[in-house]
């Protein structure tokens, strides 16, 4: 082999690393700084747009069969009049309770009657501090994290649509337990020898 293709070849063999090395991810690559989307369920239906529609992170980790679970969401008016959220049901609840912040009285506890309006251009929050407070009560078995319950929104002008609302992660930071041992079985003891 003459002196030259011998020194390129070297060259070649000294540099390869380099080369692959800035290929590796690391901290800087794009997908170290993302974030997952958390923005929960969407949907439309008429010229009203739902959105971030989720059951907040639960204690535990679970809503339990035959508990609660609160229900987040903004529904947007792009429309020039205004509608109204008259009903919200499902098959995995027994039914809804509303509280309206604006509204005198007893909280709304019949699904199929309420009266919640969605102003024209405007925004209605559900379940944010600033709305009605919407609770979905006796669901029909446990939901954890990352599954998700249909909902059925109906409005008086734009009509109804069904969505699946997912039960959001929680928003912190949270322990875990004890690394899987990917080298042995659980239960089977190391043969000795080889």
């Amino acid at each position: 082999m003459n002196r030259g293709l011998r020194a390129a070849a070297t060259a070649a063999l000294l540099l390869s690393p380099v080369a692959l090395g800035a290929c590796s991810a690391g901290q800087v690559a794009q997908t170290a700084e993302q974030n997952r989307d958390k923005v929960g369920g969407m949907t439309s239906v008429g010229d009203l747009y739902l959105r971030a529609v989720e059951l907040p992170y639960p204690t535990g980790g679970v809503y339990e069969k035959g508990g609660s679970a609160r229900l987040l969401a903004a529904v947007a008016n792009t429309g020039e009049t205004d509608d109204t959220l008259v009903g919200i049901e499902g098959d995995q609840f027994d039914s809804v309770e509303v509280v309206d912040p604006e509204a005198a009285g007893e909280p709304a506890t019949n699904s199929g009657s309420l009266d919640l309006a969605v102003p024209a251009n405007g925004i209605l929050y559900l379940g944010n501090g600033t709305g009605p407070s919407v609770t979905l009560v006796g669901l029909a078995d446990d939901v954890g994290v990352g599954e998700s319950v249909d909902v059925t929104f109906t409005f008086e002008q734009a009509g109804s649509v069904t969505i699946l609302v997912p039960v959001a992660t929680s928003p912190r930071d949270l322990p875990r337990g004890e690394p899987f041992d990917f080298h042995t079985e659980p239960g089977v003891e190391e043969q000795a020898g080889g």
